[in-house]
C-alpha cells in the first residue's frame, strides 16, 4: 500500500488497479471514499482501462481479430508497479505483458498518477505507445464516494451540483449494459440533482454531451463538500448499488458499445487514440472543503 499525506488529506493506493482505497480528510476526521463492502460493491475507485463499459459480448475486435475484453477492462484487475513515490506524489504503471496480450495486441504503458496539493488529489492517467503502430483506447475513473458524510445525516440530504445549470439527458442502458440509442430527461432543480435511493434504480445515469467540467457532492446541511473537476473528459458517469451508501462520479474517455453490430476498436465511440512512439495524457481532481 502507498501512502500519500499532507496537512488535508491522507490518500492510500494498492498496487491492484493502482486503486485508491482511502480518501481521508484529516480537518473533518472523515473517511470519503466508499469502503468496498464485498456485499453490496467490491471496488472503492477502480481505474477503467483499455475500455471503458461493456463491449458487445465482451469481445473487442482489433484489426479484423476478436479479443475477450471483460467490461472496464483489465487494468483494474491487474498488478501496478509504483515508480515514482514521494510523500505527496505517486505514479504507477502497468505494461503489457503476456496476459493483457492475449486480449489487448499492443505495447504500453498505461500509468496513473497521484498528487496532493492542499486539500486537492489529482489523478492523471498517460498512455505511453511502445508499439509501432498506432493503439487505441479508452481510459476512465469510477472513484465511489462515501454518502452521508456523518453518521447523523441521511442519502437524502445530499445533492450533486453541476458546474452550470443546463438540460440534463441520460443516455439508457440495455439490461446488459450496453446503449440503447435512447434518452430521456433527468428533472434537477436548477443546476442541483437531489440524490434519492431510486435514482439508480435504472443503472447509471450517462451524460454524453454536458457543458458543466465540474460536480459537487453537497449536504443541505453544511458547506463540507467533494468537487470533481474532468475538464479534458467529455462523458460522464453517474452511480451508485441502488440503495448503497455512496455515489460515483465518473469521468471518461470513452463509453460502451451500443446494441447492434460491433465495430472495430478504431471506429468504436469516443475512442482514444495515440501514435506510435506519442504519449497520451488526461487528468482530474478531487477537491475536499
Amino acid at each position: 500500500m502507498t501512502t500519500l499525506e499532507n496537512d488535508f488529506l491522507r490518500v492510500l493506493v494498492r498496487p491492484k488497479g493502482a486503486e485508491l482505497t482511502s480518501i481521508f480528510h484529516k480537518p473533518t476526521n472523515t473517511e470519503h471514499l466508499w469502503q468496498a463492502d464485498e456485499a453490496i460493491w467490491g471496488w472503492h475507485a477502480p481505474n477503467l482501462f483499455p475500455v471503458v463499459g461493456g463491449c458487445l459480448d465482451d469481445q473487442l475486435l482489433i484489426d479484423e481479430q476478436t479479443y475477450s475484453m471483460e467490461r472496464h477492462g483489465f487494468a483494474r484487475k491487474s498488478t501496478f508497479s509504483v515508480i515514482e513515490s514521494t510523500p505527496e506524489k505517486a505514479v504507477f504503471s502497468l505494461k503489457n505483458n503476456a496476459d493483457t496480450e492475449l486480449v489487448y495486441p499492443y505495447r504500453f504503458d498505461f500509468q496513473v498518477e497521484y498528487q496532493l496539493d492542499g486539500p486537492v488529489l489529482t489523478v492523471v492517467y498517460r498512455v505511453l505507445n511502445e508499439d509501432n503502430k498506432t493503439i487505441y483506447f479508452s481510459v476512465g475513473a469510477h472513484p465511489a464516494f462515501a454518502v452521508p458524510f456523518s453518521p447523523n445525516e441521511s442519502y437524502e440530504d445530499y445533492l450533486l451540483e453541476f458546474q452550470k445549470e443546463e438540460p440534463l439527458e441520460r443516455h439508457l442502458l440495455s439490461p446488459k449494459g450496453y446503449f440503447t440509442g435512447e434518452t430521456s430527461p433527468i428533472l434537477a432543480v436548477g443546476n442541483q440533482l437531489p440524490l434519492t435511493r431510486d435514482l439508480f434504480d435504472q443503472d447509471a445515469l450517462v451524460f454524453k454531451n454536458l457543458d458543466s467540467r465540474r460536480v459537487t457532492i453537497r449536504s443541505r446541511h453544511h458547506d463540507h463538500c467533494i468537487t470533481v473537476t474532468y475538464p479534458p473528459f467529455p462523458y460522464l458517469g453517474i452511480w451508485a448499488k441502488p440503495g448503497a451508501p455512496f455515489v460515483c462520479i465518473e469521468p471518461w474517455l470513452g463509453c460502451a458499445d451500443s446494441e447492434g453490430m460491433a465495430f472495430d476498436i478504431s471506429q468504436k465511440e469516443a475512442i482514444q487514440h495515440v501514435d506510435a512512439g506519442e504519449l497520451f495524457e488526461a487528468g482530474f481532481t478531487i477537491g475536499i472543503q
